[in-house]
Order: structure tokens, then C-alpha cells, then sequence
């Protein structure tokens, strides 16, 4: 990737805006600026990777989709995983605008730069510390919320105004000047002329290059702002009405500089580039592409919790031989598990979690399993699975396998808690031990053990809150039972339908199933059930019938029964009959799917909606933010939630662009229900698509609202406040408070809090983290509210990066030792080399990975002897060849780049941290043209024209002098960047670059002739 990137994008756009809120509009707003810069982002790096591997690439047609994008990164079975890594960016970034709004360091207002970069700076070390330990959720988090500033940095400040036409790159560095900002006692504005502010800035500040921005405050009479300083503008804004009167931002394109509305976005999308090309210079590409939730195969987890007590050795021997059986037959395809999860509980421990995405590791961490003690009947089971929901990532599938009761029933409504934020599928293996020695009677003999009715209950309660399954089986039969884990490893698994009757009843149910659905399949549990089966044509089928058209195969083991049913278009319809509680599940493959979030509208000052960590209040109105992946041309019918009973409340759709709808429902259920989706899929030239489509986990409403927040990053050996409050709109009383982290960190809560209906009361939960925990790790803490008698509870799930103080913050630097050249005119005959030494300084933490970015020869490196803080590099290429740059990141993901060439029979050099004055890098792209060089370019006049301005000129007989759209001052480096339409117009297919530029010490010119 061109270390000019972040320019690049921002010169190819057309059109956009930087605004508020989570409703989209003719402006942009912040999550279509990050959505825009991610897409190219996301495509950059995967054009870079197939280059490097040798493998073609075709950009996808524009507007840019997360579908297009993933099937262009050679990953479309990632399509909804990247949509949903996407979605949870954006809606960090929005949730700044709502719980920070008035703090004006997370938005560069009242001129607050130094305290606005400091939480960008901070949080991208907790970005890159997070990426570095895999915890991409972690990583996803903070990304969001460092964006918000820095995109907000160019809507609120004068940067515009000063006609700069790059981002400030600075804002993403802590070691160096933000720029010449305004003294507080300087005046900044004036008053607007009217309605009109497009002149309100000072004509000095313009001119003297003065950086400044809005100040902002929503309290009347009360708010102020220094005399003679700019407001930020707008109704809500009660600064703008004291002199000077009017405002800057750049919001919408109805703001007080609504004119500058375009420029202030497009800026945002390539500063947001920026960053993100420096997350994936210290992560790496395929780390890059994984937070992003961009990975090989099916972009699923394979995710077990497994009892390793004495009786178990049957059930872990099934394990092994499932696993065994995926890592052969679905690695290098397109159901290749993207991690593999193993956590193992017995009593009294359990864990550590296991987390690989090398299947070789995971096969032998299953291998290694034994089976031994267990001297009681109940084992850590939730504590295990609790460990296991948190590490796994969203919409993940889980097994687990034991014959022993739970002994931690207490974590119930946690594990439920995480089951309903994680919305991921918790499936239950429960054997029945036929050789026991978990419990022996007195004379030794062994005594057989069934897991009792009430402690299985809880393992069908947990099942059915997820939307998974409670098998019951003999160890005999678990083998046979273990197929559904490879069924459910399969890409692309969507629910058609789901339900559970308890105590059973006879019910109807219907479900359709569209042409895009393959691998159709029936899932039920049960005893002693009567079932009638009809297809869209009216044929029917009894669970009695051997033999039947509708079921193409079906298998019965213990409780569990399986269906593969005749593929067959349309609406169908299953007859359950049974007095025993049951439950029905049907599934297939099919790219069209949904993601959502339940969101709540904004009670502050800024309009907008804000993704909920906890449940949604009951018995008023409430949202949800659907978004369909899969299609691009598919839009969503009906949205309803589907109560326990089989009842539904339907919601008001709508659409919000980009495949995204906001639902509004009249009362939300205090019971358990489902969201169910019905859409259509119209593609152009293609017949209409009904589709339905159900949400696996069962989610409930509360009367009780638990709200929590704290800054998100926990530095170890410090103490960490996290203050809440709880409102209870049902009976008062006394209410219970449990906070739990995963981490087993030593915290310290309220146990209780008494309430009065309608009103609110406060706490604190204070956490501990050993001054050894690693920077980058995180923890997930759980705060839970249980009403008075048991009958409502609320939580609220935060996760918080774990971060060490960082005092380096420069990145390590090259040091050319030698670079020879035997170059003739047959290039391929002839090669070129170097050796290189990259040192980290004397204070830096030492350097980690040195990578080749460009160049096409062999490069090895390797620590000097006796001295492991310096990195010697050797690279041999080819003479047709004759660029290359390395990257160079350190332990805390500073990262540096070092250019080499070796053009025209002379050899140059540069490293982003050295003086040395030489022509640096020139880059050709399809689109666009960038010169780098790390020299200061003198006015002086040239012939055939000055590329100080950004001129570029064909042969000397045809001169032709093409207007660049921009150029900036990265470091030491300069980019030019020319329009696209420019380029592709051009009647020449080679351009001659004609470079002069001057320092203190030395100048330099160079004649470059690019191919096109």
C-alpha cells in the first residue's frame, strides 16, 4: 500500500458531508464517512495482499458494499461478520455525540486540540495493544470512538478555512506540533453578516495560518465562550448568540459554514483512512482484515466448553474424532472455521480459554484433554461457558459437553446476560454416564447417574434463551449426536424458524423457505412428539411415514431428532403434537441474512440513537437498527417480534440507506421473544425473492434500566470507578446487585440498592487489575439488577481494553550500511543489494517486525549478535525491480517505513526518520499519480514545468501541464495527487516528472519516466 493512501482517498471523492446523528441525509454524517474510508481501506489492503501472493484482484464496481468488498477481498463468506464489524464501528462513533456531548476534547471544540489529540493518540495504542493480544472487539470498540474526534476535527476547526487540502497527519501522532493554535486571549471571529458567516473568521487568522476552533454550550445564560472567539453555531449552540455572533462548523450542509460542508468530509474520510492505514501497518494485514471481521473460510468460531472430570473420557474421545473429522475435511474451503475456541471446567477450576485460528493447535490442545477427578456431582459448567461467551466473537455457536449438574447456578442470569449481548447459540451435550466414577457408594461398586430433572432444566433454559439446542444422549450415543457440530460448522447457516413450547401443546408453525436456501433442515428435541409436514405444493408427510417425498433423510438419537428436507420453494408447514415440552428449529444455507441492535433514541442535546448494552425498557415504545447482508438489492418488509406464546407485535420500517432499517415497535414485551424478518430480494434482471429470516436468541424487555459508563481504558494497578444507576418503572423494594467480571479481577460493588417505583439510585463498581496484567488484554464486566422476588432482572455488559502507560511514542528508524548495483540494460539479468540496520533508540521499546511493503526481491532479517534491540536486514532484487520499502514497527506499534531505489544507475535512500536529503519514492496507480520526497521543494522555476506545483508533463515535444487536485506535507514526505479523469485522458501512455528540490545542506533533481 502507497504510504500516500490517506491523500489518495480523499482526492477520488466526488461528494459528502460530516454530520451528526445516526439518520442518514443528503449530508454525510459520521458513520458514512467511516463506512466510506473503511470499504477503500478494506480494498487497499486486500489489493496488497494479492499482489503479494501472486493472485488477481478486480475492484468492485462503486458505491463500494461490505458484500462487494468481501467478495473482492476473495472472503464473501465474511460478508456478514465484516457488515457487522462495520456497524459496530459506526455506532461507537455515534455514541460519543450522545454521552460526550459536552465535552469538547472528543469534538476539538472551544479549541481544546492538545486535550482532542490526546484521546486519539491514547486510544490508537489501545487499539493497536488490543489487536496485538487478537482481541478485536476490544479493538473494534475504542476504534469507534477515537474516530469520532478526528473526523469532528476538521468540521469544528478552521482547518478548512485555511484552504489546507490534506488531513492534519499530526493528530495521530503525540510527538509532534498539531499546529499554530490561537492564544486563548486572541481574537478569532466576527460577527456573521446576518445569516451569512462565510467570512466570520478573522482575516489575520487566515493568513497567519492560526488554528482555532468553535465554542460550543447548550445551557442559556449560562454558557459563554472568551471575548472574540468563534462559536460552533446551530439552534442548539447558545454560544452563538454572543458576540461574535454565528458559528463554523461545518455539520451539514446547512450549517453556519455549510459551504466548506463537502471539503470538511471528504478531509474526515481520508484522515479516517489514515489511521486506519496506520492500525494495519502495526497489526499486519491479516490481523487488519480480522478486526474487520474479514477472514478465511466460513468466518465462523468452532467453540467448545468441555467437562474433564473422571467420567468424561468417552465424550472427549467424540470431541477428538469431530475434530479430526472438520480440521480434514473443511480446512483450505470455504467452511474453514476463522478460530478455534476451547474451554475446559471441572471443580474447583476452570479455563484458561484457548483461542487459536491454527487448527493444527486446536487439534492438539483437544488431544491433550484427560479425564480425571471430579469428586462430587456438580462442576463450573457456567463458569466455563461464561468464559467462552466472551471470548468467542458474536454470533458464535457453542458446545458443550458434561454429564454433571452445574455447581455455579448462581452465574444463570449473567450467562443469559452474555448469551443475549453475544447473540450467540449455546448447544448442550448432557450424557448419561454409564461408567461412573464421579460417585461411588461405599463398597466401590459404581453407581450409574442420571443428571437430575431440575439441574437438566437449567441446561434447556440456557439452550432455549440462545436459540440452541439441550441434547440428551447416552455416551453410546454421542458420536451419532456430535454431527450436528459439523452441520453447524457449515458458512452461511441462517434460521428460518424457531420456537419452544413448555409445558407442550399441539401447534402449528410455518416458515418459507426462498430460492437462495440450500441444505434445508429440520432440528427437534423432545420426548415422545407427533409431528405432520407440508410442503408449498400441499404434500404432506407424518414423523409415522417410513418412507415420504418431503424428508430426504432423518436420524433420532436420545432426545434429538434431524430432518433433511426435499428443497421445495415457498411457504411450508409443520403440525407439532406432543404434552411434553418440545422444541422446533429449522436452518439451512443461504447468503441473505440480518444483523440488529436494539437502540434508543437520545435524551441530550444532540439528536441521534444510541446501540443498547443492556435490555430494552418493557411496556413502552422502542427501536431496533436492522441491517441485511448478503444483497445489495434486498429490502425488508416486516419487522415483528414473535412472543413466547406465538403472538407478534409488528414494527413500522424505516429505510436508511445502505441496507440498513430503523423499526419502531409500539410496546416492547417484558416476555421472551424472537425478531423475525420478512423482506425481498429484487436484482435487476432477476425474478423477486421472498424471503424470512428469525433471530436465534430469545430476548426480553425490563422494567428496570441499568446504565453504566467509564472510560474504556484500565491501566493495571490503578483503581477503575465505574459508576452506574438504576430506575426501576415497576414495584419498589429492596434490589439485588451482582457484578462479575471474567477476569476474576478483584472488584468491589454494592450488593444492594432499595428503590421506589419510579425512582433512581446510583453505585459504583471498583476494579483491580494486577500490575502484570498484559497491556492489550481486556475484561468484560457484568453488572446485574434483580427486582425484589426474582421476577424482572436488567444488566448492563461493558468491555474495557486493559492498557500499560506508554512513555515511546517514535518509531524505529533504518540506518542504510551498504547498497551495491550491477544494473544493466537487460534488467532481468542483473541485481541489486542492501543491508540495512533498524534500531528502536535508546528509550524506545524495541522493534518487533520489520515486513517488506514494496518490492518485488528477498528479504530476511534477523537480531544483531549480542544485541537484540537492533535488527539487521538484508534484501536482494532483481534490476527490473528497483524499489522496495520496509516497514518497521516496535513493540507498542509505532510504525516507520524505509525507502530504498535504485533508478537511472544511482542508488537513493530514506528512512521516515532520517535527515538524509534524496528523491524518495514515485508510485503509479490506475487512478492516481504520487511523488514522495523528503526534502523541502524550493519556488524554483524548471523546465518543462515546476513540480513543486504538482505539474506533470508528457514527452518534451508535448508538453502537457496537468493541475494536481492537491499535495500535503506528510513528516518529511511530500504527495502530489492528480485527478483521475486527468490521467485516464491523457494521450500519453508514459509520463517524465521533472524533480528539483533544495535543504540546507544539499539539493537534488531527477528525471523520472513512469510507465503507465
Amino acid at each position: 500500500m502507497s504510504s500516500g493512501f490517506a491523500a489518495l482517498c480523499l482526492l477520488l471523492l466526488r461528494t459528502g458531508a460530516l454530520g451528526f446523528g445516526l439518520l442518514s441525509g443528503k449530508s454525510l454524517n459520521h458513520q458514512e464517512i467511516t463506512e466510506t474510508a473503511i470499504l477503500k481501506s478494506t480494498l487497499q489492503v486486500c489489493r496488497a495482499l494479492a499482489q503479494a501472493e501472486g493472485t488477481d484482484f478486480t475492484f468492485p464496481a462503486k458505491p463500494f458494499t461490505a458484500k462487494a468488498v468481501a467478495v473482492a477481498c476473495g472472503e464473501p463468506q465474511s460478508s456478514k461478520s465484516f457488515r457487522q464489524a462495520i456497524i459496530f464501528i459506526m455506532l461507537r462513533n455515534v455514541r460519543v455525540d450522545i454521552r460526550h456531548a459536552l465535552n469538547g476534547s472528543f469534538h476539538f471544540d472551544d479549541e481544546m486540540f492538545v486535550g482532542g489529540r490526546k484521546i486519539i493518540t491514547e486510544g490508537l495504542l489501545a487499539v493497536k495493544a488490543s489487536n496485538k493480544q487478537e482481541n478485536f472487539e476490544a479493538a473494534r470498540q475504542k476504534l469507534g470512538e477515537i474516530l469520532h474526534p478526528l473526523q469532528d476535527f476538521y468540521s469544528h476547526s478552521n482547518w478548512v478555512e485555511l484552504e489546507t487540502k490534506l488531513p492534519n497527519s499530526n493528530l495521530i501522532r503525540s510527538d509532534t506540533s498539531i499546529g499554530n493554535i490561537a492564544d486563548k486571549s486572541r481574537a478569532t471571529c466576527r460577527n456573521c453578516d446576518g445569516d451569512d458567516c462565510r467570512n466570520n473568521i478573522l482575516r489575520d487568522i487566515i493568513e497567519e495560518k492560526v488554528l482555532t476552533s468553535g465554542y460550543f454550550g447548550v445551557v442559556p445564560l449560562l454558557s459563554t465562550k472568551p471575548k472574540g472567539k468563534c462559536s460552533h453555531g446551530g439552534a442548539v449552540d447558545q454560544t452563538s448568540n454572543i458576540e461574535p455572533k454565528g458559528g463554523i462548523n461545518k455539520d451539514t450542509f446547512s450549517s453556519s459554514h455549510g459551504h466548506l460542508h463537502t471539503d470538511a468530509a471528504n478531509l474526515a474520510i481520508a484522515a479516517t483512512s489514515g489511521l486506519l492505514e496506520d492500525i494495519q501497518g502495526a497489526a499486519g494485514d491479516r490481523p487488519f482484515l480480522q478486526m474487520l471481521g474479514i477472514s478465511k473460510g466460513s468466518s465462523k468460531a468452532l467453540c467448545f466448553v468441555i467437562d474433564t472430570t473422571g467420567s468424561m473420557s468417552d465424550d472427549i474421545a467424540a470431541v477428538m474424532t469431530v475434530t479430526s473429522s472438520i480440521i480434514k475435511s473443511k480446512v483450505g474451503t470455504e467452511d474453514e472455521p476463522s478460530v478455534y475456541i476451547l474451554v475446559s471446567f471441572n471443580d474447583p477450576d476452570f479455563g484458561p480459554l484457548i483461542k487459536t485460528t491454527d487448527p493444527n493447535v486446536f487439534k492438539s490442545a483437544i488431544n491433550s484433554l484427560s479425564a480425571a477427578g471430579g469428586g462430587d456431582e456438580g462442576e463450573l459448567s457456567l463458569s466455563g461457558l461464561q468464559l467462552a461467551l466472551i471470548g468467542a466473537p458474536s454470533n458464535s455457536e457453542v458446545f458443550l459437553f458434561t454429564d454433571a449438574p452445574a455447581k455455579d447456578k448462581h452465574l444463570k442470569s449473567t450467562v443469559i446476560a452474555l448469551i443475549e449481548r453475544t447473540q450467540t447459540v449455546v448447544n448442550f451435550m448432557i450424557s448419561e454416564s454409564t461408567v461412573l466414577n464421579r460417585r461411588k457408594r461405599s463398597d466401590d461398586t459404581v453407581k450409574p447417574l442420571k443428571i437430575a430433572a431440575s439441574d437438566a432444566q437449567l441446561y434447556r433454559d440456557l439452550a432455549q434463551a440462545s436459540g440452541g439446542l439441550a441434547i440428551e444422549v447416552t455416551k453410546n450415543e454421542l458420536p451419532v449426536a456430535t454431527s450436528i457440530i459439523t452441520e453447524s460448522s457449515s458458512s452461511s447457516l441462517v434460521t428460518l424458524l424457531q420456537a419452544a413450547r413448555s409445558p407442550g401443546k399441539s401447534n402449528d408453525f410455518t416458515f418459507i423457505v426462498d430460492e437462495t436456501v440450500t441444505n434445508l433442515r429440520v432440528y427437534i428435541t423432545a420426548r415422545s412428539l407427533a409431528f405432520t409436514l407440508t410442503s408449498p405444493t400441499g404434500e404432506s408427510q407424518q414423523s409415522t411415514d417410513a418412507t415420504g417425498s418431503l424428508i430426504t433423510a432423518s436420524q433420532s438419537v436420545g432426545n434429538f431428532k434431524t430432518l433433511q428436507l426435499k428443497r421445495q420453494v415457498g411457504l411450508w408447514k409443520i403440525k407439532m403434537v406432543s404434552s411434553n415440552p418440545y422444541t422446533l428449529k429449522v436452518i439451512g444455507q443461504s447468503p441473505i441474512d440480518f444483523l440488529f441492535d436494539f437502540v434508543e433514541a437520545s435524551q441530550g442535546p444532540l439528536t441521534g440513537y444510541d446501540a443498547l448494552d443492556t435490555r430494552p425498557r418493557a411496556g413502552v415504545n422502542g427501536s431496533l437498527l436492522v441491517t441485511l447482508t448478503g444483497s445489495d438489492s434486498a429490502t425488508v418488509t416486516e419487522v415483528a417480534l414473535v412472543k413466547s406464546s406465538g403472538s407478534e407485535i409488528k414494527g413500522v420500517v424505516e429505510p436508511q440507506g445502505g441496507g440498513s432499517f430503523l423499526v419502531h415497535v409500539d410496546m416492547m414485551p417484558s416476555v421472551e421473544f424472537v425478531v423475525r424478518v420478512k423482506g425481498q430480494d429484487v436484482a435487476p434482471g432477476a425474478p423477486s425473492i421472498v424471503f424470512q429470516r428469525q433471530s436465534s436468541t430469545n430476548f426480553r424487555a425490563s422494567n428496570l434500566t441499568v446504565m453504566a459508563d467509564s472510560d474504556s481504558i484500565l491501566v493495571p494497578g490503578t483503581p477503575f470507578f465505574v459508576p452506574f444507576s438504576v430506575m426501576t418503572s415497576g414495584v419498589g423494594g429492596n434490589f439485588t446487585i451482582r457484578a462479575t467480571n471474567n477476569q476474576r479481577f478483584h472488584s468491589t460493588s454494592p450488593t444492594n440498592i432499595f428503590l421506589e417505583t419510579g425512582s433512581s439510585a446510583n453505585g459504583t463498581v471498583t476494579l483491580s487489575a494486577p500490575l502484570n496484567t498484559p497491556s492489550g488484554s481486556d475484561v468484560t464486566l457484568t453488572i446485574e439488577v434483580e427486582a425484589p422476588g426474582g421476577e424482572d432482572t436488567n444488566y448492563v455488559v461493558l468491555r474495557f481494553s486493559i492498557f500499560n502507560t506508554v512513555t515511546d511514542f517514535t518509531p524505529p528508524v533504518c540506518e542504510l550500511l551498504s547498497m551495491r548495483s550491477d544494473c544493466s540494460d537487460i534488467c532481468i539479468l542483473s541485481m541489486w543489494e542492501l543491508s540495512v540496520r533498524v534500531t528502536d533508540g535508546a528509550e524506545g521499546t524495541g522493534v518487533e517486525r520489520v515486513s517488506l511493503r514494496r518490492g518485488n526481491g528477498a528479504m530476511t532479517s534477523s537480531p544483531a549478535q549480542g544485541n537484540e534491540n537492533i535488527t539487521l536486514v538484508a534484501y536482494t532484487s532483481s534490476c527490473c525491480s528497483p524499489d522496495m520499502e520496509l516497514l518497521v514497527v516496535d513493540r507498542v506499534g509505532n510504525v516507520g517505513t524505509c525507502l530504498y531505489t535504485n533508478r537511472g544507475g544511482s542508488a537513493a535512500a530514506f528512512s521516515s526518520s532520517t535527515n538524509v536529503v534524496q528523491l524518495l519514492l514515485f508510485v503509479w496507480h490506475l487512478e492516481h499519480i504520487v511523488i514522495a520526497s523528503e526534502f523541502q521543494c524550493s519556488r524554483m522555476p524548471m523546465s518543462p514545468c515546476d513540480v513543486t506545483t504538482g505539474a506533470t508533463c508528457g514527452p518534451s515535444s508535448e508538453v502537457s501541464v496537468l493541475t494536481p487536485r492537491g499535495d500535503r506535507w506528510s513528516g518529511l514526505e511530500k504527495f502530489f495527487t492528480w485527478p483521475e479523469e486527468q490521467l485516464l485522458s491523457s494521450s500519453h501512455q508514459s509520463f517524465q516528472l521533472q524533480v528539483e528540490g533544495s535543504s540546507e545542506k544539499s539539493s537534488r533533481k531527477a528525471l523520472i519516466n513512469p510507465e503507465r
